[in-house]
């Protein structure tokens, strides 16, 4: 079996190229690096938040999304790594123990260059919210993403135009950039909250494709748009650009 300096590679850097990130499975012991941690259920909370209308998906049509949300409480870090321990560690170390950590926990880890991350806070401020359709069998479902960095947060996009603001949701993101400076990396926690919605390999690609959405120059543009200029957004416009069919 390799060692964990030998095997990390940073997905997030393939972003940079405009392609779309993949995180790499590894297995080795953390006992070292990670302090276990006893899982417990996020907590629900509801999506506050003011109405925005929007047309798209083929109509025109009164919908709620957030402008702005409390996300459901973090993990410090320093509640999963023990921050003093692997500061002399070298990024792929620390990036390959965080992601083994994750692994099969209902969690998803993952870590970017600290330069995508700032590229993703600067694009985040201004378009806060994208919808991602995820493939399932012979079609797709939405999903709704709004981000408030270091938060994203995505809910099935029908839930929240049934419940509004009482949406629940399927899975939250936290960025951690205590790495930032000293390792020019930043970590990624996703927490699934509902898995009877979303499987752990489904919010691992969600999250994947989110990101090339908004570090993507090309595929920023329809960010832009859903934002800025809703009425002109085009769906198709997304399918077309993950090579999905559009139904």
């Amino acid at each position: 079996m390799r060692r964990a300096s030998r095997i990390i590679t940073s997905s997030a850097s393939n972003l940079s190229a405009h392609a779309s990130s993949s995180f790499a499975v590894r297995k080795h012991s953390l006992t070292t690096l990670i302090r276990l941690q006893n899982h417990k259920n996020p907590q629900r909370e509801s999506l506050p938040g003011d109405f925005l209308k929007w047309g798209s998906l083929g109509s025109f049509r009164a919908s709620s999304f957030a402008t702005g949300f409390s996300p459901l409480k973090p993990k410090p870090l320093d509640s999963i790594i023990d921050i003093e321990r692997v500061k002399d560690r070298s990024p792929e170390d620390i990036a390959s123990a965080w992601d083994d950590y994750h692994l099969g926990r209902g969690h998803i880890g993952a870590s970017m260059k600290a330069n995508l991350y700032h590229l993703l806070e600067h694009r985040t401020a201004d378009c806060r919210y994208f919808v991602i359709p995820l493939w399932r069998g012979s079609g797709y479902t939405t999903m709704f993403a709004q981000v408030q960095m270091p938060h994203m947060i995505f809910t099935g996009l029908e839930d929240y135009k049934a419940r509004g603001t009482q949406a629940t949701p399927y899975f939250t993101v936290t960025y951690y950039n205590e790495f930032a400076q000293s390792k020019d990396m930043v970590l990624i926690r996703g927490d699934v909250v509902l898995p009877s919605k979303l499987s752990d390999s489904e919010a691992k690609w969600l999250l994947e494709a989110t990101q090339t959405f908004y570090l993507n120059d090309v595929r920023y543009k329809l960010v832009e748009r859903f934002n800025r200029q809703t009425h002109d957004f085009e769906f198709k416009d997304v399918l077309q650009a993950l090579d999905m069919p559009n139904l």
